[in-house]
């Protein structure tokens, strides 16, 4: 394995676990535990981690993207869950945005077999999954491809964005709070996703459970801009009841 996808493993495990040993890592790739410890000092160089005795753990804190290799592997069985949910919500012949979020590969993934949809993405992994289908119009915003992201971005994005109005938007975030709404990790990304929701009719957030009660640094909205929100489990009563109360869908699988 060559150090750069051993790095990238350690993230996906850090991701999940929230802390990772250097010992335990050093047996799982047969590599020294000095090495291990580079490894993670290139993590913590990059924000990904802090590094404490003996291992490391997850920087809570980060505000920058993810390789889209190591999202797209994190929580893979809750975002399959989730698209499965989302494809009872979508409808024949409806024109939908599909943001870059890994969360909406999955989503993707599993409305293929509609007979005909609109479809309009700034993900670059959503129209390549898509690109087979036949009687469907999928159309690229266009912009600036986003290093890393397998996305596209910018102020031509957002134009492309504005032209269009669409029946529905489908779309993740980094986190939700009761006090801070809808967050991710960045102004860009954040930007782009608030131009979808000002042309869409109903907006859903597809967030997995862990995305509940966290903050992250750029707010995307309010809740008061949320139609439906779909995830993996069903949240706690507090949730339940914010959610009830602010007039928003909530659809879990255990329903």
């Amino acid at each position: 394995m060559l150090a750069a996808e051993r790095r990238n493993a350690i993230l996906e495990r850090i991701q999940e676990e929230k802390k990772v040993v250097v010992s335990e890592l050093s047996r799982e790739y047969e590599v020294s535990e000095e090495t291990i410890r580079r490894d993670l000092d290139r993590l913590e160089e990059d924000g990904h981690i802090v590094k404490s005795y003996g291992g490391a753990v997850l920087n809570e804190s980060n505000i920058t993207e993810l390789p889209h290799n190591v999202r797209r592997g994190v929580n893979t069985a809750a975002k399959q869950r989730i698209a499965e949910l989302v494809n009872r919500e979508i409808e024949e012949n409806e024109h939908i945005f599909l943001d870059a979020s890994t969360t909406s590969v999955f989503i993707a993934k599993n409305i293929k077999q509609k007979k005909h949809l609109t479809v309009i993405t700034n993900s670059i992994e959503n129209l390549l999954e898509l690109s087979m289908v036949t009687g469907w119009d999928v159309i690229s915003t266009g912009g600036q491809l986003k290093a890393g992201t397998m996305s596209l971005y910018g102020w031509k994005t957002a134009e492309t964005l504005s032209a269009y109005h669409v029946d529905k938007l489908f779309m993740s975030c980094k986190g939700l709070s009761t006090e801070r709404g809808v967050t991710d990790g960045n102004d860009e990304t954040a930007g782009i996703k608030q131009a979808m929701i000002a042309s869409a009719d109903r907006v859903y957030l597809a967030a997995d459970l862990s995305k509940f009660g966290k903050t992250a640094f750029s707010q995307i909205c309010g809740f008061n801009k949320i139609d439906m929100i779909i995830t993996d489990s069903e949240p706690d009563t507090a949730w339940k009841d914010f959610l009830a109360a602010a007039g928003i869908g909530l659809i879990y699988p255990e329903q």
